[in-house]
């Protein structure tokens, strides 16, 4: 097995016992970007120096006995809307292209006080808005299982690096399922947390009520080690919670017997690929094999998710975006004609077509004579939709389904329909509403060669359920070959999508 191989915590284990120095593990990983990164396009900036100079502190400390976790030493990246301090840090937005942090994000240095080498910052849709990563300032990722393919969004460049073999893990961000959607197009395990459970301090925001910071890793060890380092109460984030049930690696136990699973019948009507819905029942079959209660069951109000979410994730969006205006940082017109016309360039000039969108959608709903009318509705909606889980959660412990309704479209498909690309958010954005965890783990491969990703949701604060119940699928499932196997250099976009034209 070569390093690149390796998961995180089997890395970090390797650096542990001596077979492997930090040293080697960067070098594996700057390697690989140099080979593949001109095809898949997974970072916006690449720290060749500052990780070789971490990596030989690192291994210092684990040498002396200073940093002794699973994950010190291990290569890792951050999603681009993370501050981190001294590194260009642009929610891959023109507007934010020269901007570099004086702080990092509590969620970096929970990170790096676990010896983590950081590589990079990873490509994303502009401000996290969209599900391709598409809308990037500078150029779409392409899906390693074929680069005709998107690796979903926002957070496409961090799941990409991971399948890629560019970092053992890296972090992403959920707001309506960018972390679980492109870990399912890409064929990694990816968890949004309960909201609170990872400080938000030091995440650029898209909607302060919806998003969170997540792993995006290998396996479901890896998951759940990740998320040990990452959970934390945070006195700079007001909506952070203090947990002592954090200790989320005791869930790593092959047993679900007596769980109960429901699977919602709104999940499986019009729309979904008959190629997903086998997968995903299939897994369901494997769960109950084990010993889990599975049935099927209602929940209410699933159609109503998708408008209350972008009416209410814009409308936060267009209120923390006036923030970026050409004053204090960032991206500046060069030629304006006093103070209301240099704002007006700026924020035109600096900002894409979809973050456009989503400011002029959050503005109309909000503003006077609709406020009531969408805004106002939408957080009737969503209180709702957190009364019909709630339900759900008194008969189940945990809710199964597909992540998404079809596997990872071509390029340009998405774009050129926005409204599709929203509704492709069908049944992650619920999840987010709700500030419920959810967790996506590999279940399959459609008939072109991509990845099917099985969703699991649990009531708030019940991870370790998720955890618990993936790691026993994960290990009945056996090996899931990524889209680097097989392949030889591996930039050829996996032979798993070889035989489909790009």
């Amino acid at each position: 097995m070569s390093i690149l191989d390796k998961t995180a915590t089997e890395l970090g284990a390797a650096i542990k016992n001596g077979e492997v120095t930090v040293m080697q593990a960067v070098e594996a990983s700057l390697s690989r970007i140099e080979e593949s990164e001109s095809l898949y396009n997974c970072y916006v900036t690449v720290d060749r120096e500052g990780a070789l100079a971490k990596a030989q502190e690192i291994q210092k400390k684990i040498d002396q006995g200073i940093l002794t976790g699973p994950l010190a030493g291990v290569p890792t990246a951050i999603k681009d809307n993370m501050c981190t301090q001294g590194l260009l840090t642009t929610c891959s937005s023109k507007i934010l292209g020269n901007f570099v942090p004086t702080f990092s994000a509590q969620a970096v240095l929970n990170l790096e006080r676990a010896g983590a080498v950081i590589l990079g910052k990873t490509n994303m849709d502009e401000f996290a808005m969209g599900s391709t990563t598409e809308t990037s300032a500078f150029g779409e990722t392409k899906n390693p299982w074929n680069p005709g393919h998107v690796p979903g969004g926002s957070s496409g460049g961090s799941a990409a690096a991971v399948a890629a073999g560019e970092c053992f893990y890296a972090l992403g961000s959920d707001t309506g399922g960018s972390i679980r959607q492109p870990a399912s197009f890409c064929g990694v395990v990816g968890m949004k947390p309960t909201y609170g459970t990872v400080s938000r301090y030091g995440l650029i925001a898209y909607g302060s009520s919806l998003d969170q910071i997540g792993p995006l890793c290998k396996d479901v060890r890896d998951c759940a080690t990740i998320m040990e380092i990452l959970a934390s109460h945070d006195p700079k984030d007001s909506t952070s919670i203090k947990r002592d049930d954090t200790d989320f690696t005791d869930a790593l136990v092959e047993d679900v017997k007596g769980l109960r699973i429901g699977i919602p019948r709104d999940y499986f009507g019009e729309g979904l690929d008959p190629e997903i819905k086998e997968a995903v029942f299939g897994a369901a079959k494997v769960l109950k094999e084990k010993g889990a209660l599975v049935e099927e069951f209602d929940l209410s109000l699933a159609e109503y998710a998708i408008p209350a979410y972008y009416t209410i994730a814009a409308a936060e969006a267009s209120s923390n975006l006036e923030r970026f205006d050409g004053i204090k940082y960032g991206y500046r017109t060069q030629n304006y004609s006093g103070l209301h016309n240099m704002y007006k360039k700026s924020r035109s000039e600096g900002f894409g077509p979809e973050v456009k969108r989503r400011i002029m959608l959050g503005s109309f709903v909000l503003s006077s004579g609709y406020y009531d009318a969408y805004y106002l509705k939408a957080l009737r909606v969503k209180a709702l939709i957190k009364k019909a889980f709630d339900d759900a959660f008194a008969k189940y412990d945990m809710i199964l389904g597909p992540v998404a309704p079809a596997t990872a479209p071509r390029l340009g498909e998405s774009l050129s329909d926005p409204i599709k690309m929203y509704l492709g958010d069908i049944y992650t954005i619920s999840v987010n509403l709700a500030g419920l965890p959810g967790l996506s783990v590999p279940c399959g491969i459609d008939s072109r060669g991509l990845p099917i990703g099985l969703q699991l949701i649990g009531d708030c604060f019940q991870e370790k359920k998720l955890i618990r119940a993936a790691y026993t699928y994960e290990r009945a499932r056996g090996g899931f070959a990524g889209p680097m196997q097989n392949t030889g250099s591996g930039v050829s976009g996996g032979s798993a999508g070889a035989g489909e034209e790009a």
